[in-house]
């Protein structure tokens, strides 16, 4: 077998191993952290810093990441990030308080950051044009697969060996990944353009994401009007001021002009954006609903979201090869279509029978447009930043998903009796997708004035 033949083979195995990792990681804690209350005598704020720590250094760190892969190459980076997050969770698993743990969940999210940017670069930089829609597919196949079993795992695990073992499993799992990415054989990146980035831009960046993040997580207890939330937001807001203004005047802004130019790049980011704000809003929405609103325990709920999950594993490679046959404009339309009227469709769920068909359009139509934006991010991106646009695309996955609960729980009824009136609409869910479809229009249109001649083709 050629190396030629080898080197996809093994940099897709690689990126898949890596995304599922920390997809994994993320829901397979879920489960684990009443056991982990209980063993270290946690506060319930406590415990929910575990993730809160973790998700403001991904959300901080994803493009400063993905800048520093451009430069010392992806291969080092991912192979750096893997062994860095196993070696964090090895120190989760023998933490002896709470303190430490919430520590290592920072680290965590460090060594998180500097991995998931890579995942994707590895995929630009090995596949050609006509084959890389294909392999975004099946990562994102992987992707939720791995957020699917995450719950069934950490509940096996949690059950039969405790919170540890849910920390435990992540290291001989980062060895094997950081031993076939040293397998993964990389073309030299021409070097056109000075991929250092100014310290304090990056510093900037990270701290309005980290303000921005933070702020969105709490408004679900804090609501839009409390006094953290207005005072978190004006500081999200005066340091991107800050940050845009340094980024004019900077020699080496952390984004560089080139991705910042670039319309399929931006235009996908904001489907990104709103898409998965749409999806997580709604699917927050719903699973009070079910929950608060008709009485059904977590793992019932589960079972009724279960078509999402389904149709968001097998709808990739579908994707993927409507991508190929009708481009990326189309593919996204209909997907996002698909969201959007999904979304409505659960202003009042009916049946499970009809709740699950909702919900599996809404999978289906989140994956096309996943599929059609990641593959347009990736395949766009200008030679010598592929990690940078990585780290904005998940940047984008990062602060959507927030963004869309924050409003959801601004929006929807605060008793369970208000949500189980059945003359009542499950009310933010078509604002929701009011909100989430205007941005998304104007993405989609920027993709169509695009001539099909500078899309990536598939």
């Amino acid at each position: 077998m050629t190396p030629t033949a080898v080197r996809p083979r093994a940099a897709l195995l690689a990126s898949v191993a890596g995304a599922m990792i920390v997809a994994l990681d993320g829901t397979v804690l879920l489960v684990a952290q009443p056991d982990l209350r209980s063993d270290l005598g946690a506060t319930v704020t406590e415990v929910q810093w575990t993730s809160t720590a973790y998700l403001l250094a991904v959300a901080a760190l994803l493009v400063i990441a993905g800048r520093l892969g451009d430069h010392y190459g992806h291969r080092r980076l991912l192979c750096v990030g893997v062994l860095g997050f196993g070696a964090a969770s090895a120190g989760i698993a023998f933490a002896q308080g709470i303190g430490p743990v919430i520590a290592l969940r920072a680290a965590q999210g460090v060594f998180g950051a500097l991995l998931q940017p890579a995942t994707l670069a590895l995929l630009r930089l090995v596949y050609p044009a006509d084959r890389l829609g294909r392999a975004v597919a099946l990562r994102t196949s992987a992707i939720g697969l791995a957020a699917a079993a995450g719950p069934v795992l950490g509940g096996v695990l949690v059950t039969h060996w405790g919170w540890r073992a849910v920390f435990l499993i992540n290291i001989p799992a980062a060895l094997a990944i950081a031993a076939l990415t040293l397998a993964v054989r990389t073309p030299e990146v021409p070097r056109t353009a000075d991929r250092r980035f100014d310290l304090t831009s990056g510093a900037l960046l990270a701290a309005a994401l980290a303000a921005l993040v933070h702020t969105l997580a709490g408004i679900p207890d804090d609501g839009w009007t409390g006094a953290r939330t207005g005072l978190g937001l004006l500081l999200a807001v005066v340091l991107g001021a800050v940050l845009v203004a340094y980024e004019r005047r900077s020699a080496q802004p952390v984004v560089p002009p080139a991705v910042t130019r670039s319309v399929p790049v931006t235009a996908s980011m904001v489907l990104l954006l709103t898409t998965s704000g749409g999806l997580f809003g709604a699917l927050f929405t719903v699973t009070f609903f079910l929950q608060q609103g008709l009485g059904l325990d977590p793992l019932t709920t589960g079972l009724r979201c279960l078509p999402l999950t389904l149709l968001m594993i097998a709808g990739a490679p579908v994707a993927s090869a409507a991508l190929g046959r009708f481009g990326p404009r189309r593919t996204a339309i209909t997907g996002q279509l698909c969201v959007v009227l999904a979304v409505l469709g659960l202003s009042r769920p009916g049946s499970a029978g009809e709740t699950g068909l909702v919900l599996a359009v809404l999978g289906a139509g989140f994956t096309a447009v996943m599929v059609t934006a990641t593959g347009t991010v990736v395949g766009d991106a200008p030679p010598g930043y592929a990690g940078v646009v990585g780290g904005l695309k998940q940047t984008a996955m990062n602060v959507g998903p927030a963004l869309g609960i924050a409003v959801a729980a601004g929006l929807m009824p605060l008793t369970p009796s208000a949500v189980a009136d059945p003359g009542h609409r499950l009310l933010p869910v078509t604002d929701l997708a009011l909100g989430q479809a205007l941005p998304a229009v104007a993405a989609l249109a920027a993709l169509g004035l695009i001539p099909a001649s500078l899309l990536p083709r598939r």
